[in-house]
């Protein structure tokens, strides 16, 4: 996979390349990530990547010219790459846009700065407008790392064990169960018997049983849309945890 990002302050990615999953997949060959500053492809005769809206309003938009150019530079030969504006109004970013990006051949993201864009660059160079949260943030980079971690570890090889990318939070539809290590025994606070018993099957129905109830407690609305079975929800109404026949918990 290839992972493009136009920003203009491509020294802040020198971390995240260089650091934990992203660096191991990197020296892997699993992915080439390149930041680029984009303000050199500016034709404006002092390099300018913004200007005033028409119209007047507050703040600054960046250009189309500059962007568009990029983009053109990059994009890789043969390959339709994912175009990702990085933007408050975009779709909200889920697990399961990261498992669909994971599978491109290469992502191209643009960092943001000011207050917009052109309105051009929305409708005729990006194909996907993502949001990683109802907040606003100085610029695109964060939510670019962030896309760039989930959608990396995805990755076939780029964790020590693949499976934990199946097991995650929100991969499986509902949130991950509770985790022990040694010792048993902290301080008085032990580990649950199930877990020590050996009988996998027994463990796996907990396991279940405490993703159910997590998920229940912390985001009810996941389960409006996972598939429950009969046994879920027996266990859920036992525990007046969920009522798929109310719409708020």
């Amino acid at each position: 996979m290839k992972i493009d990002i136009l920003t203009l302050f491509p020294e802040m990615f020198s971390g995240v390349t260089g650091s934990s999953i992203i660096k191991n997949a990197i020296e892997k060959g699993l992915v080439n990530v390149d930041a680029t500053d984009f303000r050199p492809f500016s034709t404006h005769r002092q390099g300018h990547v913004d200007d005033y809206p028409y119209g007047g309003g507050a703040g600054m938009l960046l250009m189309a010219q500059p962007l568009f150019d990029a983009v053109a530079h990059l994009k890789a030969e043969g390959v339709k790459p994912r175009v990702i504006l990085l933007d408050p109004a975009g779709v909200p970013y889920t697990q399961k846009l990261a498992e669909e990006l994971a599978q491109e051949e290469q992502l191209i993201m643009i960092c943001g700065h000011y207050e917009g864009y052109d309105e051009r660059i929305r409708e005729h160079l990006v194909t996907d407008e993502i949001s990683i949260g109802d907040y606003i943030l100085t610029g695109g980079e964060v939510g670019a790392m962030a896309i760039m971690d989930s959608v990396v570890r995805l990755l076939p090889g780029a964790l020590g064990n693949d499976q934990s990318a199946v097991t995650d939070s929100f991969s499986t539809g509902l949130l991950e169960h509770p985790h022990y290590t040694r010792p048993a025994d902290f301080r008085g606070l032990t580990v649950p018997d199930v877990l020590m018993s050996g009988h996998h099957a027994n463990i796996e129905r907990w396991r279940h049983e405490e993703s159910l109830r997590r998920t229940a407690s912390r985001r009810p609305d996941m389960l409006d849309v996972y598939p429950l079975s009969d046994a879920d929800l027996t266990f859920l109404k036992a525990e007046v945890l969920y009522d798929p026949n109310k719409k708020e918990q």
